[in-house]
């Protein structure tokens, strides 16, 4: 589903990621760990050229993105993203905030829409929230909205940019609970994440980034097992001692 190749980028002199390569099949939940600053959601980024790179080859399902010929907005319609703030448009209601990118870019209509937004609204628990504003409600509700927005294109794949990592830590399990659902569903799943709790219970593998490098990519059990490298020891050393 998801090919990266040899990707590099660089802004002058800083290389952000350097030969980056691994694979996502259909079905797969991949985990993106490492320190800050190692390049993680920088290559997920690039997954659905949000981010561009200079070297290297990226394609989704077939399509490449680093192609200048390749529809971008078309690709990304199919590749859901969930960021670290949300990204909801405050001055709509929850239900306009599902429906706006599937009547504009799918050229659903207004009442399939908000059919579809309403079931995905249920799914993740808020279908009571759909009159309510972004600004009324939680950051994990707002999580999850963001979440049933993406799923209302009936994406191919899922991209997850640190989706905790603004909550309190009492919202960040109803937004991993929603996740969980999802890949115990067989969605296709890259997520750059902290959560180990979450990437032992759920990923197929874990990819450890350092310094804009993939430094493992192995199956979840091997690498918080055995980690093979030191930098991967010591990381999960502190995250998991706490």
């Amino acid at each position: 589903m998801i090919k990266i190749a040899n990707v590099s980028k660089h802004y002058g002199d800083f290389k952000v990621l350097t030969e980056c390569t691994t694979s996502v099949s259909k079905g797969e939940v991949i985990v993106v760990c490492g320190p800050s600053g190692s390049g993680k959601s920088t290559l997920i980024k690039c997954v659905n050229g949000l981010e561009p790179f200079q070297s290297g080859e990226i394609t989704v399902n077939g399509i490449s993105v680093g192609d200048p010929k390749t529809n971008l907005s078309k690709l990304r319609s199919h590749v859901g993203m969930v960021f670290q703030n949300f990204e909801l448009f405050p001055h709509m209601s929850i239900n306009e905030n599902l429906v706006i990118a599937q009547t504009k870019v799918l050229g659903r209509s207004k009442d399939e829409a908000n059919e579809k937004g309403m079931k995905l609204l249920e799914r993740v628990g808020l279908k009571a929230q759909a009159a309510k504003f972004p600004g009324q409600l939680s950051g994990g509700q707002q999580q999850r909205v963001a979440i049933a927005r993406a799923l209302a294109m009936d994406p191919i794949c899922m991209l997850f940019d640190e989706p905790t990592s603004a909550l309190d830590p009492e919202m960040v399990n109803e937004v991993l609970d929603v996740m969980t659902e999802l890949a115990k569903e067989g969605m296709t799943m890259m997520c750059v994440t902290h959560e180990m709790g979450f990437a032992k219970r759920v990923a197929h593998r874990v990819i450890f980034m350092d310094q804009g490098r993939i430094v493992e990519d192995d199956s979840k059990e091997a690498f918080f097992a055995n980690p093979r490298s030191e930098r991967a020891q010591q990381f999960l050393a502190k995250i998991l001692h706490h």
